[in-house]
């Protein structure tokens, strides 16, 4: 089968995870933590390194900076899979680092946004868009350049050919400007989580947000945890429930892992029900490792892991 080929445009970033704190960080008054690791970071870095560990054609279209940080982002992406030819480095400028508090199951986060605010519209190739078959786009509400040009951006993919999927992340500004009634028409899966779809929404129950966000979305992949996922298209509302691993160590990246799962099935033109399964395979098996990469390295073990729920589920 001719593999298809996925550009992912976005934000990239270390993550330097901080875990066994003992309680939240008090100003004048110093903490302990009992491990430090230091991962790819980056919502759309850790779906383009997941998708490409599960057997896809992958590029990366983003910005780093011209440092240390920088050719370690580069390396790991190229580690795994994904082609860097078209993400830049941008000059006089460091590369984004998330600094992450990790308690059990939630977390703390700060965000140094470095290079990733240099790049913009003009960054991507538009000359090269038509030879993909599907384009990703993740976090822009911290990318300031593309945060303002969104709408733009998505009409003119859309004008590619290309099939799109959007995942909004949160916005730490919390203003919620996506205008989702105009922008939502160009994006064929639609990728939020529960909190997200509620702050965008401004509604504060499912019902009221999934009667909100019918009539403007074409397909979404609404994703809801430990409870699982579910999708909501036509007048359809598919809930498929969640995968549990037997060791759980960190949920960095899960979301994002859910979506490199989901779209791996979607460009293979599988059912939405199986594409949501997969969302929640590959979500529940990012837990078992720390940040959002690691469990997929090992692409033979991944591939295990994914055939042994498929076959336990009776997928």
């Amino acid at each position: 089968m001719l593999r298809k080929k996925v550009l992912v445009i976005g934000e990239l970033n270390v993550d330097i995870l901080l875990n066994g704190i003992a309680s939240f960080p008090e100003l004048g008054k110093e903490i302990l933590a009992e491990d430090m690791k230091t991962v790819l970071g980056s919502s759309s870095a850790i779906f383009a390194a997941n998708l490409a560990a599960l057997g896809n054609d992958v590029s990366f279209c983003g910005a780093v900076g011209d440092d240390e940080t920088g050719r370690f982002v580069i390396a790991e992406l190229q580690a795994a899979g994904v082609k860097t030819h078209f993400t830049k480095q941008a000059i006089n400028m460091g590369t984004g680092a998330t600094l992450l508090l990790n308690y059990g199951q939630d977390r703390a986060a700060v965000t140094y946004c470095g290079a990733m605010d240099d790049f913009g519209i003009h960054d991507i190739p538009w000359q090269e868009v038509q030879h993909f078959d599907h384009v990703h786009l993740s976090n822009f509400f911290v990318q300031k350049n593309l945060r303002k040009d969104i709408l733009q951006i998505l009409r003119r993919l859309k004008t590619k050919g290309v099939t799109t999927s959007l995942d909004l992340q949160w916005d730490v500004k919390g203003q919620w400007d996506f205008e989702y009634k105009i922008g939502l028409d160009y994006v064929d899966i639609f990728m939020p989580n529960e909190s997200e779809l509620f702050a965008l929404t401004k509604t504060n129950t499912l019902d009221d947000a999934i009667h909100e966000i019918k009539p403007y979305a074409h397909f979404t992949a609404l994703k809801m945890g430990e409870m699982g996922s579910m999708g909501i298209y036509d007048e359809k509302q598919t809930f498929i429930e969640a995968f549990t691993m037997g060791s759980f160590v960190d949920a960095i990246g899960a979301g994002d892992s859910y979506n490199a799962g989901f779209i791996h099935k979607y460009l293979q033109d599988a059912p939405y029900d199986e594409c949501l399964k997969m969302g929640n395979i590959t979500g529940a098996i990012s837990t078992t490792a720390a940040g959002g990469t690691a469990a997929f390295k090992d692409k033979i073990k991944t591939e295990q892991k994914i055939n042994e729920l498929l076959a336990l589920h009776k997928i």
